[in-house]
């Protein structure tokens, strides 16, 4: 019953980066727009990771304004390599193209720390009294 209700198809808000020239092109568009990026660096095969997926999903659907990414790393070695990955998940947040911050391990709290942070420094609290 409930699977009928659902939409066909929902259209995620994550781009995937299959290689270096795919991670060229979204981290340069991303740049010129002067939209900060947030990675999930991770694989197929690491659970923790694919634990990590959903709520990387809904931070991707609650902060249009940041670009979010998943790089699978026995895909995209290069990146990997590039981006200093030794752990999966690894999350980075960067804007033009300097790492802002760092996570490793699967920490659905600590991300949303770390993109709450971001969001909260460009957009400070205004206070009224």
């Amino acid at each position: 019953m409930a699977a009928a209700e659902q939409p066909q198809e929902v259209k995620s808000k994550v781009a995937k980066v299959d290689s270096e020239e795919s991670w060229d092109l979204f981290t340069t568009q991303a740049d010129d727009r002067g939209c900060p990026v947030f990675v999930h660096f991770g694989a197929s095969w690491c659970v923790p990771s694919l634990a990590m997926n959903t709520c990387f999903e809904e931070l991707a659907n609650s902060h249009q304004d940041i670009l979010f990414l998943l790089v699978d790393v026995d895909e995209a070695k290069g990146v990997a390599s590039r981006m200093e990955v030794k752990a999966m998940p690894t999350f980075v947040l960067m804007k033009h193209g300097t790492v802002l911050s760092k996570m490793v391990g699967a920490n659905p709290e600590e991300m949303r720390k770390m993109v709450q942070c971001y969001v909260q420094s460009i957009c400070p609290a205004t206070t009224s009294e």
